[in-house]
């Protein structure tokens, strides 16, 4: 039986999440050409924070400045493996890759994948990297055993072709690719890592900025993982639409003077006109309502974006 690739009942919270993603990708689509400057700019802060967080969900334990510090000015950490400073600088050449792929006419193929898989795994299993695996393998904590590898070329094929036919939304089609992706599990090592690799690809393919599943959500993500494989992905699409609404976030932050200056929400209730306690606006900007993003475990907003929120609520401010 192949695979049914249905997204299932989705929560009036996701839907609201994925409407509001597409309209800030509208917002990110009026500024463009974006200049150059900012462009840079603000990409060189992504993928630092990118490479970070995809190997931290891996149990990378460089943090966030030793990762930059290694990949803006080769500084390597004492106390630190050899192996955890070679994930960094492989995950960087991985999204060089992903990038210079990158164009509205791109599409996805196997060689593609194994590409990815043999740049995140260089120089660490050079034996495994960029080669699908060739006997069973065991995930802890996950709640499904990955397929026969006899059959991961033909399920790959599979999921290319589906990839390449979907007329599914964007955000719909890279959580149901990802899932799917990990149940295949089609390398002995490196398949989280590259398959957030692909699915911002196919992302940057559709003009979005890359969606950066952060290292503190480890356990909602696989939670949401787990949830999918007894077909709900609800909780994989609200994440996934959630990073990819952080990264839009920071874009316009940078671009248009509609949001006012962000800071922590705990910091933005303690202004006489929020009509909100903290409790409240970190739910608001969980669930998109408010123009928001998150720094590790910190959500930030702005007084004008919690004023944009009363206005549309009819409510005076």
């Amino acid at each position: 039986m192949k695979y049914a690739f249905n997204i299932g009942i989705l929560s009036e919270t996701t839907l609201r999440l994925v409407e509001s993603v597409h309209e800030k990708k509208q917002r990110l689509d009026s500024f463009r050409p974006i200049p150059d400057a900012i462009l840079r700019s603000i990409n060189e802060t992504l993928n630092v924070e990118w490479t970070y967080n995809s190997n931290h969900i891996e149990g990378n334990t460089l943090t966030l400045q030793e990762t930059r510090m290694l990949l803006e000015d080769g500084i390597t950490v004492g106390g630190k493996s050899l192996n955890e400073h070679l994930e960094i600088v492989n995950h960087k050449e991985a999204i060089s890759y992903i990038e210079s792929l990158v164009s509205p006419n791109y599409k996805l193929k196997e060689r593609d994948i194994l590409d990815v898989n043999e740049l995140v795994l260089n120089k660490i299993e050079k034996d495994f990297a960029g080669r699908f695996r060739t006997a069973g393998v065991r995930i802890g904590g996950a709640n499904f055993i990955p397929p026969n590898a006899l059959k991961v070329p033909d399920l790959i094929t599979e999921l290319i072709d589906w990839e390449h036919s979907t007329t599914l939304d964007i955000l719909q089609k890279v959580s149901l690719f990802h899932h799917r992706f990990v149940w295949i599990h089609p390398f002995f090592d490196g398949n989280g890592r590259t398959v957030r690799l692909l699915m911002n690809l196919l992302l940057m393919k559709e003009g979005f900025p890359p969606a950066i599943i952060l290292g503190v959500d480890r356990k909602r993500y696989y939670q949401a993982l787990n949830q999918a494989n007894a077909g709900n992905f609800d909780k994989l699409l609200f994440l996934i639409a959630q990073a990819a609404d952080r990264s839009l976030t920071i874009y316009l932050n940078s671009l248009e003077d509609t949001t006012g200056d962000f800071d922590a929400i705990s910091t933005i209730v303690k202004e006489p006109d929020v009509p909100y306690g903290q409790e409240y606006v970190s739910l608001l900007a969980r669930q998109g309502k408010i123009e928001a993003y998150k720094e590790g475990r910190v959500w930030y907003t702005s007084k004008k974006s919690i004023a944009n929120y009363l206005k549309k609520k009819g409510k005076p401010h």
